[in-house]
């Protein structure tokens, strides 16, 4: 619980601000410095304040591999106060080489990381009793691997000696030269990219002629991105046009489905519209061989009292009559005979 709240607060203020800058004069921690071991430490003494660890490096290009080792020493112990010593560019360059971030840049990348409480600018490339001792060091954190520079096999030597080295351990894949034998490796691919984004070949170091060349490819390079986007495209539309002709095929074959179906329902040989014409045909041929005869008890028809009786014909004249037409050849016969004997009695 003790550990917590003193821990608390400072691991808020690490990450809502950047880390602060180390005082060259003295040591802001003011509780008494008594030298511990790392079974103490691990152990979460002394509670009265936390374990100064310290790390330091060039850190150029800052990168996942820095921030790990960096981690790696801030979780070292409970309680755990993170010094983080940058070198400057002069050390930099005159014991290890040209460094492609500057000084300020690398001591801004370091104060922004999330693990670091303080930095020490202008760090020393050798670390003294006398540094250990002003910046109240308790542990230096670092890779195990024997780092030889500045005439010694080992700058670090002297201090796992004392007891006060805590190994980190280093992630694999990545580095500060891996990543600058990446941009050299595709030194072309990175100046064209560059002169694209605007900067001059003054600025990028390119020659006359391998700024045309780098121009021409780049044209070349959007050429053949325009024909990549026309293809997909193109692609794209011819999908959308089969997509959409499967749909209409697929509509098309129910709908014709649908209407055989409906044709067979209808007009197959047990269909509707058949059984419909048998129905009607019988009907009609019943019609035809069996006529409705008329009732033969039928009443006569009486006058309707309402309806006044037709007038009567007037005589008719016997020079006017006209024989009635025979209903038979005998009555035919005797019509004419008739006929001949009046004829006779008027002679």
């Amino acid at each position: 619980g003790i550990i917590h709240h003193l821990t608390c607060p400072l691991f808020v203020f690490t990450l809502t601000k950047p880390a602060i800058f180390a005082r060259e004069t003295s040591c802001d921690c003011r509780a008494p410095h008594e030298k511990l071991t790392i079974a103490q430490a691990r152990r979460g003494t002394p509670v009265d304040r936390p374990v100064r660890v310290y790390a330091d490096g060039i850190f150029d290009l800052f990168h996942s591999g820095h921030a790990r080792a960096l981690m790696q020493a801030k979780n070292l112990f409970p309680n755990t106060y993170l010094i983080v010593g940058v070198c400057s560019d002069e050390l930099t360059h005159k014991y290890k080489g040209f460094t492609v971030m500057t000084e300020i840049e690398r001591y801004e990348a370091l104060r922004h990381c999330r693990y670091v409480d303080e930095v020490l600018r202008d760090a020393p490339w050798t670390l003294t009793p006398e540094f250990l001792e002003k910046h109240k060091i308790d542990f230096v954190a670092h890779d195990d691997i024997p780092y030889s520079s500045a005439g010694s096999e080992d700058v670090y030597k002297h201090i796992k000696e004392a007891g006060m080295f805590v190994p980190t351990q280093r992630t694999e894949g990545i580095s500060t030269s891996d990543l600058i034998t990446r941009i050299v490796r595709d030194y072309d691919v990175y100046a064209r990219r560059n002169l694209q984004r605007g900067y001059t070949a003054k600025e990028l170091n390119v020659s006359y002629i391998n700024e045309k060349k780098y121009r021409l490819q780049n044209q070349v390079d959007r050429m053949k991105e325009k024909v990549r986007t026309v293809e997909e495209k193109s692609k794209h539309f011819v999908y959308r046009v089969e997509e959409k002709s499967h749909d209409l095929i697929q509509k098309w074959e129910e709908k014709s489905r649908e209407f055989i179906g409906n044709f067979l329902e209808l007009f197959g040989p047990d269909g509707t519209w058949k059984q419909v014409f048998q129905e009607r045909s019988g009907r009609m041929l019943s019609y035809a061989l069996s006529p409705r005869e008329s009732p033969c008890n039928s009443p006569p028809r009486e006058l309707s009292p309402l309806r006044s009786p037709s007038p009567p014909s007037p005589p008719a004249r016997w020079h006017n009559a006209r024989p009635s037409p025979p209903t038979s050849p005998k009555g035919a016969s005797a019509s004419i005979s008739s006929m001949s004997e009046g004829d006779e009695d008027e002679k």
